[in-house]
């Protein structure tokens, strides 16, 4: 799930404001998910009758389990032993029990129960590519500014999960460049600008003149949803609108593409970042789509680019497996390894969003939505086997490497990495820069606007940091006391 495309803080939010909210995307997607279920149903429905087993006896057996209240994860880690061991009577037991428990407008264990069985009826069918491409065909149709604004402002009243990366990596972009007078911001992210604003009003009160701003976005969303052109449009509108208001010198340029970082599109020339210039970039959730091969190449692209600094912040979770990461392409075998990950993840989420929003929120509902696409993508497109392994070779992609699966112009994989993961790569060129004081505090009074269970992890020892001695770099924000978010600033 790219929740990094909803989330900012009160000050950010201002660009935003003036618009008519729009609930259409959250009936869009409803509708997607409906024909999926559909598709399951019918094809479970034929393996019923020889299962000899009732709907009601099912419920009744899972209320009666030792494990009670965690039989969604039960089921869903069997099944998926079932799918890796290629058990298709297992398989379809499984599958039809969980279709029979779960509900998408349930507790936290039906909802889990309903989106990964989506996901495991894909992969075991193979049509992850497909399914994923239908929901979120069916759920863009809807994609507006106005609908991203209300979602946008709701996720950001109630939970810090992107402010927190926001607040950190404006930090470390405003004191690496302080005393500059020409300032390049290259943002790499998925957050629609809204990190932006508050840096602004930040520049626009700083004791010396008033720097000039050159913000270039690559935009890796108007090339893999629909409409998303025209919600970019609207937001470069509305950043310069906020920057005059700031008296801010400001220019802003945005790089269409995908989200490749090694293409032509990232190099210096094409950024057109200038000799007089500091630069920083700012990475959030931009690469968690992209090859392991493509996670390397863009270390070597920012480094190219000559930074101040480089901020990088991504979700806390490793669906890489250990085998895949060290370039073998065993994906069936790993298979369980991933799936277990993923789901302790989303677990957590979905604990996050029953926590934070009231039973009937519509916005909670859209949340969810784009998780159930975030889990097909996480777990039933790319690897071995399937639908896109057909569909490639009528595209005439050819020969297909063991990180990623290429189509057209994005990537419909998602694989996540830890922060340990993401400091290993980033250390073969860059050095980790500590978080100053100053900005601690400033994640500190972020995280008491919000309720209880909220937390900040920081480097265990700021000497072995400094003597680079620890694999751990960075700043973690908890959720009851589960690390979910990581930030980190790097240097040259």
């Amino acid at each position: 799930m790219d929740i990094t495309l909803f989330g900012t803080t009160p000050k950010e939010a201002q660009f935003l404001i003036n618009s008519n909210s729009n609930n259409d995307y959250a009936t869009t997607t409803t509708i997607g998910n409906m024909q999926t279920t559909t598709t399951i149903n019918n094809h479970l429905n034929s393996h019923t009758s020889t299962s000899g087993i009732s709907s009601d006896s099912v419920a009744a057996a899972a209320a009666t389990e030792p494990w009670g209240g965690q039989w969604a994860s039960r089921l869903l880690k069997e099944c998926a032993r079932a799918i890796s061991e290629k058990d298709s009577t297992k398989i379809h037991h499984l599958l039809w029990m969980l279709n029979e428990l779960s509900s998408p407008y349930g507790d936290c264990d039906q909802k889990l129960a309903s989106y990964f069985l989506q996901a495991l009826f894909c992969k075991a069918t193979g049509s992850g590519l497909r399914c994923y491409r239908t929901l979120s065909s069916v759920a863009e149709k809807s994609r507006s500014f106005d609908s991203a604004r209300k979602l946008i402002l709701k996720f950001q009243e109630v939970t810090p999960w992107t402010t927190f990366g926001h607040v950190a990596s404006n930090g470390a972009i405003l004191e690496a460049l302080e005393g500059e007078p020409k300032l390049h911001i290259i943002d790499i992210s998925n957050t629609l600008c809204t990190q932006w604003p508050t840096l602004l009003e930040a520049l626009a009160t700083r004791n010396d003149e008033t720097p000039r701003l050159r913000l270039t976005v690559v935009d890796v969303i108007s090339s893999a949803v629909a409409g998303g052109g025209a919600v970019m449009k609207e937001i470069g509108q509305r950043m310069e609108k906020f920057a005059r208001l700031m008296g801010v010198p400001f220019e802003l340029n945005m790089i269409s593409g995908p989200n490749r970082p090694n293409s032509t599109r990232l190099t210096r020339e094409a950024l057109r970042v200038r000799d007089d210039e500091a630069v920083a970039v700012n990475c959030v959730g931009a690469l968690r789509r992209a090859g392991l091969e493509e996670r390397e190449a863009a270390v070597r692209v920012f480094r190219s680019l000559d930074p101040k600094v480089v901020t990088i912040v991504e979700e806390e979770a490793n669906m890489v497996a250990a085998a895949v990461a060290s370039g073998n392409n065993d994906d069936e075998n790993d298979f369980v390894e991933r799936f277990e990950e993923c789901l302790r993840f989303y677990t957590l989420y979905f604990e996050m969003l029953e926590e934070s929003f009231s039973p009937t929120s519509n916005e909670k509902l859209m949340l969810e939505r784009e998780c159930s696409r975030g889990i097909v993508r996480a777990l039933a497109c790319g690897g071995g086997g399937g639908d896109y392994d057909d569909e490639n070779k009528e595209q005439g992609e050819g020969e297909e490497t063991n990180y990623a699966v290429k189509s057209g112009d994005g990537w419909d994989f998602e694989r996540r990495e830890k922060g340990t993961q993401w400091s290993e790569r980033m250390k073969k060129a860059f050095s980790p820069v500590l978080y100053s004081d100053d900005v601690v505090d400033d994640v500190k009074a972020l995280l008491k606007r919000y309720p209880s269970g909220w937390g900040l992890v920081l480097p265990q020892a700021k000497q072995q940091q400094q003597e680079q001695q620890q694999n751990d770099h960075g700043i973690y924000l908890t959720w009851k006391e589960e690390p979910v978010v990581w930030a980190s600033a790097w240097k040259p």
